[in-house]
């Protein structure tokens, strides 16, 4: 049968139920839906106007359209000539074949968005990803990363101590040793997620935030990699035009170390944005790597530095306070 004589099938079947109307409220719902719903006898006619060459699809458009405006005007007539009192009630004036509203399901969050773009650069030059615990004991957060005990590098961490034994890590570094003992070289890792610190809550800090670090390990390694690695990183999050500058700097896993800033053209001043290094020959020590024949570098950075700096957002605080007039600006 073609698509010519389903439309007038459907008149047809539509004229017929016409006759048989007994004047009745619920009939006359069962007829849209029949009829007219999302899943009508007219809505699967339109349905297959997809099957046909486009160039026939005009005249079939307008016949289908022809009959929709038929099957509806009939409908309307028949609940105007209803009893007064039938057709200004509530039944006739909500269309019960539209569809429902949908009710709002979120988005995802601006914090969540900044990670999966840093995730997705640095997955595009071959680095992979891991994850690792939040709760981890000192050796791993502290010694094997070079703080020996009592060592006044720990003072540079705020730390929440669960026991004498056991921190919520304070950076994601604890992880480079979790894989290096893991695994033999080389390896090419970025390892995101929550760090706490026990820390004064204000614009710019907060007692938990994320961080994305990196490891490179393998022969040869050089600081002229790391250079070259964190630049691409830049131009691709910030923009080719941003500016950039590099500073020494000193952390107890890495030697030499440095920091990146870029310039802030909101607030007119340079921002870090993360710190890094050539990781150090002790730390290959006690993972059981040969620092005569591996070399590395690490990195870590403040997905939310990172954030306030690409959407100029003053207040750190923003992102956990659940505010969606803050949000919604991300959707």
């Amino acid at each position: 049968m073609s698509l010519k004589d389903k439309i007038e099938s459907v008149r047809t079947q539509f004229l017929a139920d016409i006759d048989s109307f007994s004047d009745n409220s619920n009939d006359i719902n069962a007829f849209r839906i029949k009829y007219m719903g999302r899943k009508g006898l007219v809505a699967e006619l339109f349905q297959k106007m997809g099957d046909f060459p486009a160039d026939d699809r005009p005249a079939i458009g307008q016949a289908l359209n022809e009959l929709k405006l038929e099957i509806s005007t009939e409908l309307d007539a028949i609940v105007q000539s209803l009893d007064p009192d039938q057709a200004g009630s509530s039944n006739y004036r909500i269309d019960t074949t539209l569809p429902e509203k949908e009710p709002p399901i979120g988005s995802i969050h601006i914090l969540e968005q900044t990670l999966n773009e840093i995730k997705n650069i640095f997955i595009s030059i071959g680095f992979h990803v891991a994850y690792g615990p939040e709760v981890d004991d000192d050796y791993h957060n502290f010694g094997a990363l070079n703080f020996p005990e009592h060592h006044p590098a720990r003072d540079m961490q705020d730390t929440f101590f669960v026991d004498n034994d056991t921190v919520l890590r304070t950076h994601t570094s604890n992880v480079q040793i979790h894989l290096m003992e893991k695994e033999d070289p080389p390896l090419r890792y970025i390892v995101p997620g929550r760090v706490y610190r026990n820390e004064a809550i204000s614009f710019k800090s907060y007692c938990l935030f994320h961080q994305v670090e990196g490891l490179f390990v393998d022969k040869n390694v050089s600081f002229g990699q790391l250079k070259g690695c964190l630049e691409y990183f830049v131009k691709q999050m910030f923009g080719s035009d941003r500016k950039m500058r590099w500073r020494p700097s000193y952390f107890p896993f890495t030697e030499p170390s440095a920091e990146v800033d870029i310039w802030d053209e909101e607030r007119q001043q340079w921002m870090e944005i993360l710190g890094c290094g050539m990781v150090d020959p002790a730390v290959f020590d006690n993972v059981g790597y040969d620092p005569h024949v591996w070399h590395g570098y690490a990195f870590g950075m403040g997905v939310e530095r990172i954030t306030m700096l690409k959407y100029n957002i003053n207040d750190i605080r923003l992102f956990y306070n659940g505010d969606v007039r803050f949000f919604d600006q991300f959707s």
